[in-house]
């Protein structure tokens, strides 16, 4: 068994005690915390302790967040650095990136769950900083040697990215996707993946990335609604130092990073019409500007968007640049929501036991009824957090239904109090997932006195996707 890592060190400045003390609660099973209540406090800490994350409030009396990460950038380069703020003011956010070399921007008010994902992805990328930096030295004695493991990693990237990432059942919808997004990975085909937040439109796009010819190539991401025009702008095409307050040096921009490699646009949908005409112009010629030069450079990108919205209708609204979204829409994906599939359900908490450092656990029968019954409306990523708050909580190989939080335990009540009882004892787990989903279906039916559209609008499923399921369920003798 592979031993755990040991827990970075994290250091949370804000001048606000009692936001410091919930932080340091979210925070403090996964790594070890430190808090201060000012920027100079928090140099002190620095100045003694091994911290490889801060993460900075903004607005604090005296220094700013900012003004602070900027000099932790400069005493202590190596550290990964955010900052947390209820202000949105696109100067501070550029100056905040160029100035202090920030790495995230987060939000207030936050959730305890996206922060936590937040700061262990900062910390999986200091480690990647310390393996960059340990093979560098390497390639000084040995680039051969170097040649050769870099191959054998690229090797690991593609197997953990491709199509078999995505978990799914013999009977899954995902597997006519899946083998239509093969044979199209291999062409140059612009691509729009749609579908719910946490349904896996990032995997797909890395399988079709890493099943190409450019799989040896960049795969880039960038997540277009969460900055403002101006912010995105130079984010995708880069800047020259002084083209705006902030722009202190040269800045490549990830249309150039990705050059030869992919570019997943996510969440496209939530760009504005005026950046919408700038990214078309991009896609059309082959090349960007960067903010301030009088040049233009030549990029090579496959461009993969995503988005929750539906972009037919916002084309039909005006919302969106009809030319751009026949663009970026070669072929189009519609990735179902974990709702629609939940068989692939005991597959995916069997994948992430698997992986996961205490190997062998399970959950009880009662469990997997709380999983198969709950309507999982943050779909995969949902199931995920669940899964590890019942691995982090609970004792011994059998893990029970009280594990999980409130609201999963209460969808597994209504369905049981709705639905008329059965015995699981001998039942396959198909069959007990499927008498699950005909009790759901029998119930919603009940409660809008047999209204199929809607039942289907409050299961999230199209007409023809339930009655495809009343068909398979022997439900469709309702009226």
């Amino acid at each position: 068994m592979m031993k755990p890592r040991t827990p970075l060190t994290v250091l949370v400045v804000d001048d606000e005690q009692r936001s410091l003390e919930t932080l340091r609660r979210t925070l403090e099973e996964d790594f070890t915390v430190f808090t201060a209540l000012s920027a100079e406090e928090g140099e002190v800490i620095m100045g003694r302790e091994f911290v490889q994350i801060v993460v900075s409030d903004q607005r604090m009396p005296g220094t700013s967040g900012v003004e602070f990460l900027r000099r932790v950038r400069s005493q202590w380069p190596d550290t990964v650095r955010l900052i947390l703020s209820g202000y949105t003011e696109a100067e501070d956010i550029i100056s905040g990136i160029n100035d202090a070399g920030i790495w995230q921007y987060l939000l207030k008010p936050w959730h305890p769950d996206q922060l936590l994902l937040t700061l262990k992805a900062a910390a999986e990328l200091w480690r990647l900083q310390q393996e960059n930096q340990r093979l560098s030295l390497e390639l000084r004695d040995s680039p051969e040697q170097l040649v050769q493991r870099v191959a054998s990693r690229r090797g690991k990237v593609r197997a953990r990215s491709g199509f078999d990432r995505l978990t799914r059942a013999a009977d899954s919808p995902l597997n006519g996707i899946c083998e239509l997004a093969q044979k199209i990975a291999g062409h140059e085909l612009s691509v729009l993946v749609t579908g719910e937040s946490g349904t896996g439109k990032e995997l797909l796009a890395r399988a079709i990335h890493y099943s190409s010819e450019r799989a040896d190539g960049p795969f880039v991401v960038e997540n277009c609604g969460a900055m403002p025009d101006t912010l995105l702008e130079a984010e995708l095409f880069g800047h020259k130092r002084g083209a705006f307050t902030g722009a202190h040096e040269d800045r490549i921009g990830l249309f150039q990073q990705a050059d030869g490699g992919t570019l997943f646009l996510d969440e496209i949908g939530d760009t504005s019409p005026a950046f919408q005409v700038k990214l078309l112009r991009a896609l059309q010629e082959g090349e960007v500007r960067p903010v301030g030069s009088p040049r233009s450079v030549p990029v090579n990108v496959r461009i993969i968007a995503a988005t929750n919205r539906n972009l037919e209708a916002d084309v039909a609204s005006g919302r969106f640049r009809q030319d751009l979204y026949y663009r970026i829409a070669g072929i189009t994906f519609h990735m179902p929501s974990l709702r629609e599939r939940p068989q692939d359900i005991p597959l995916i908490v069997a994948s992430m036991f698997k992986e996961s450092a205490l190997a062998g656990r399970r959950f009880s029968d009662a469990a997997m009824k709380c999983l198969a019954a709950h309507r999982w409306p943050g779909n995969v990523r949902e199931l995920q957090n669940e899964v590890l708050r019942a691995l982090a909580l609970g004792d011994g190989d059998l893990l029970d239904a009280s594990l999980f939080s409130s609201h999963l335990r209460q969808s597994a009540a209504f369905i049981n109090a709705t639905s008329p009882a059965f015995d699981p004892q001998g039942a396959t787990l198909k069959e007990l997932l499927d008498q699950l989903e005909a009790q759901v279906i029998d119930a919603a039916l009940r409660r809008h006195g047999g209204n199929k559209t809607r039942v289907a609008e409050e299961l999230g499923l199209t007409r023809v996707g339930l009655r495809m399921k009343l068909s398979r369920l022997g439900l469709d003798g309702e009226s």
